[in-house]
């Protein structure tokens, strides 16, 4: 590990995989990505510090109807965005990911600039592609798919409108 970057030695600690970390970091990252994400304009997030690029997702809520914003993690393919609903592996789907197949329009904020995004689910070969480009990304994403294992995690190819 002698020539990897900080970024690469954090994303290789399994620590950051583990049910302890998820446990609170399903409680405190997000909020605190959040606030730091909204003071910074969208110039810094606390998970960027580890290498997940990280994006502000803002859903339709599918029972309120009201705006839900979250930090999401993401991967480029193509001029689009792939986005995974691993909710840390726990047992249910993430509520940004039921919301966005609710109801796919949806925008994006990625260092201070905002999309307006249609969100699709993956499936089949499409969908496997997309798992692998993102577990590139995060690796622990393969560790949460394994610990959600009695449901399919939702992947999302979200395409500028």
């Amino acid at each position: 590990m002698r020539n990897m970057s900080f970024a690469g030695r954090l994303r290789a600690v399994p620590i950051l995989g583990s049910s302890a970390f998820a446990a609170v970091g399903k409680r405190v990252f997000p909020r605190a990505d959040l606030a730091v994400q909204r003071a910074t304009g969208g110039r810094f997030s606390l998970s960027g510090t580890v290498g997940m690029p990280l994006m502000l997702l803002t859903t339709t809520g599918r029972r309120t109807g009201e705006p839900r914003v979250t930090p999401v993690t993401y991967a480029e393919d193509s001029g689009d965005l792939l986005v995974i609903g691993s909710n840390w592996g726990q047992e249910h789907h993430p509520g940004w990911a039921l919301n966005l197949r609710a109801n796919p329009d949806a925008t994006v904020e990625i260092h201070g600039r905002r999309i307006e995004v249609k969100a699709r689910v993956l499936a089949g070969a499409e969908r496997d592609a997309a798992l692998a480009l993102l577990q590139r990304v995060w690796p622990h994403f393969a560790t949460y798919a394994k610990r959600a294992q009695h449901r399919e995690l939702l992947v999302f190819r979200l395409t500028e409108r």
